[in-house]
C-alpha cells in the first residue's frame, strides 16, 4: 500500500510540474503518450520536451488516474474514452480527453485561463457585440476544431452577463470556462454530470425559463432540431459546429436531416437566424495567435437564400456586404498581411481561396 502511495504522489508531482510548464511556456496543449516525451503545443507548432524521458505504459496510466476521480476513471475504463476538465491553481483550468490508443493510454490536455476575455481583448470583429444585444435567434460559431470557439463563445456570453439581466443556460461537455454571476444568473451543466446528453438537456430548458441558452456542441440533428425551435420560441441560442464557412455551416445543418425534412428546416433557419462567425487562429508574426473571422450577418438577403436552398450564393452576399457588418475570411486574411500580423505564407494555408487571396494581397 505505501508502495501505490508514493506512486501516485511521485505522478502527482510529475503532472503538477508539467501543467506548470505549461502555463509558463505559454503553451495551449499538454499531449501525453506511450512511447514520446511529453509534447507542448506552442504557437500551433508541437514543442517535444526532450529533456524528459519517454513516457511509459505505467506512467500515461499513472498520470490519467491523477487527472480523474475514481467515478471518472471506472467510466474511463469502459468506455475507453473521457471528455472532463481539470482546476489547476486559482487561474488555469484544462479540458481534457483521455483515451485509448493501441491498447495504452494517450491524453491530451487543452489549457483554459479562467478570467474570460472580452471580445475586443481578443481582437474579434466588432459586429460580435451586435450579437449580444439580441432578444431572440440562433447564432453559430464555427471553425476548426481547436481555434477558439469556446473562447469566443465565452466572450459573447460574459459580454451579456455585464449588460442584461437575463437568465443564461449553458451545456456543455465539459464545462470550459466559469462564469461569475454579474447581471445575469448563469446555470452550467455539464454532460453526465447533470445531464445524459446534449438533446436531453436542451430540451429541458424549456422547463427552465431561460433567457439564453448556450449549446456548447450539436453533435446530433436531434440536438440541431432543439436549438432551431428554441430560437423560433424566444430564446437566444450561441452554438458551435466543427465547420469552415458560413454556407458550409448551413450545408451541414439542413445536410443532417432527412431529405424530406430538409425544406422545413431551411425555413425555420431562414427565420432565426441571426449570424454565423467563422474563425480561425493564425500565428503572428510577433508569436502569438491571432483571429482571422468569416462573418455572416442574416439580412434579408442572407435568410431568402438560405430558404430558397441558394446556399452556393452566400459568399458572394458575405464579400459585398461590409457595410452591414460581414466579412469574407479572405478580406480579413488580407488585411491582417497587410498590417504586418501574419506571413502570406499562413494566410495562404489558411484561406479557403488563395487564389483570390493572392489578388487580394496585391
Amino acid at each position: 500500500m505505501d508502495n501505490i502511495n508514493i506512486q501516485t504522489n511521485q505522478y502527482q508531482e510529475q503532472l503538477k510540474e508539467l501543467l506548470n510548464m505549461v502555463t509558463k511556456e505559454g503553451a495551449s496543449d499538454l499531449h501525453i503518450s506511450e512511447g514520446h516525451p511529453p509534447v507542448l503545443r506552442i504557437n500551433s507548432r508541437l514543442v517535444p520536451l526532450l529533456k524528459r524521458r519517454k513516457l511509459s505504459a505505467k506512467d500515461t496510466q499513472g498520470l490519467a488516474e491523477s487527472l480523474m476521480n475514481p467515478e471518472q476513471y471506472q467510466r474511463f475504463l469502459k468506455e475507453k474514452d473521457l471528455d472532463f476538465s481539470y482546476a489547476f491553481g486559482d487561474d488555469f483550468r484544462f479540458r481534457i480527453n483521455a483515451f485509448f490508443q493501441g491498447g495504452t493510454i494517450s491524453i491530451a490536455m487543452r489549457l483554459i485561463v479562467k478570467a474570460v476575455k472580452t471580445i475586443d481583448d481578443l481582437g474579434l470583429p466588432p459586429v460580435l457585440h451586435e450579437f449580444t444585444k439580441a432578444s431572440q435567434g440562433f447564432v453559430l460559431i464555427t471553425g476548426p476544431s481547436g481555434h477558439g470557439k469556446s473562447t469566443t463563445l465565452a466572450a459573447l456570453i460574459d459580454e451579456i452577463n455585464h449588460t442584461r439581466a437575463e437568465h443564461i443556460i449553458t451545456i456543455e461537455d465539459p464545462v470550459e470556462y466559469l462564469f461569475e454571476d454579474d447581471r445575469s444568473i448563469i446555470d452550467q451543466r455539464e454532460i453526465y454530470q447533470d445531464s445524459l446528453s446534449f438533446s436531453r438537456a436542451l430540451r429541458a430548458t424549456f422547463r427552465q425559463d431561460p433567457n439564453v441558452i448556450m449549446v456548447g456542441e450539436m453533435r446530433d440533428s436531434r440536438t440541431i432540431a432543439i436549438a432551431i425551435t428554441a430560437a423560433e420560441t424566444g430564446h437566444l441560442v450561441f452554438a458551435t459546429l466543427h465547420t469552415n464557412s458560413a454556407s458550409q455551416s448551413i450545408h451541414r445543418i439542413v445536410d443532417s436531416f432527412p431529405a424530406e425534412q430538409q425544406n422545413q428546416i431551411r425555413a425555420q433557419l431562414s427565420g432565426s437566424l441571426l449570424g454565423v462567425i467563422s474563425q480561425r487562429l493564425i500565428p503572428r508574426i510577433k508569436g502569438g495567435l491571432i483571429p482571422a473571422c468569416e462573418v455572416m450577418v442574416a439580412t434579408p438577403a442572407v435568410s431568402n437564400l438560405i430558404r430558397e436552398n441558394k446556399i452556393h450564393e452566400l459568399p458572394l452576399v458575405i464579400e459585398t456586404s461590409a457595410e452591414l457588418g460581414m466579412l469574407s475570411l479572405n478580406r480579413t486574411l488580407s488585411d491582417l498581411v497587410k498590417r504586418k500580423e501574419i506571413s502570406i505564407e499562413n494566410a495562404l494555408n489558411y484561406s479557403l481561396n488563395p487564389v483570390e487571396l493572392k489578388m487580394l494581397v496585391r
